[in-house]
C-alpha cells in the first residue's frame, strides 16, 4: 500500500504541474491554456499529490503475527 500511495502522489503531481503550465499558457496545447482556473486545479492537484506522497511515506508496514 505504502509504494501504491507513492507512485499515485508522483503520477497526480505530474498531471497537476501539466494542467497549472497549461492554465499558465507555458504550454498552450489543448482548451485549457490561458484559463485561471486550471492554474487553480493543477495546484491543488499538486497539493493532493504531495499529501498522498507524504502518508505513503509515513506508512509503516505491519508485523506478521
Amino acid at each position: 500500500m505504502k509504494w501504491v500511495l507513492i507512485i499515485i502522489g508522483i503520477l497526480v503531481i505530474i498531471v497537476g504541474a501539466i494542467w497549472l503550465l497549461q492554465g499558465a499558457n507555458v504550454l498552450p496545447y489543448g482548451g485549457m491554456a490561458g484559463h485561471r482556473r486550471w492554474i487553480v486545479i493543477g495546484a491543488l492537484l499538486d497539493i493532493v499529490g504531495i499529501v498522498l506522497i507524504v502518508v505513503g511515506s509515513r506508512l509503516r508496514r505491519a508485523r506478521k503475527a
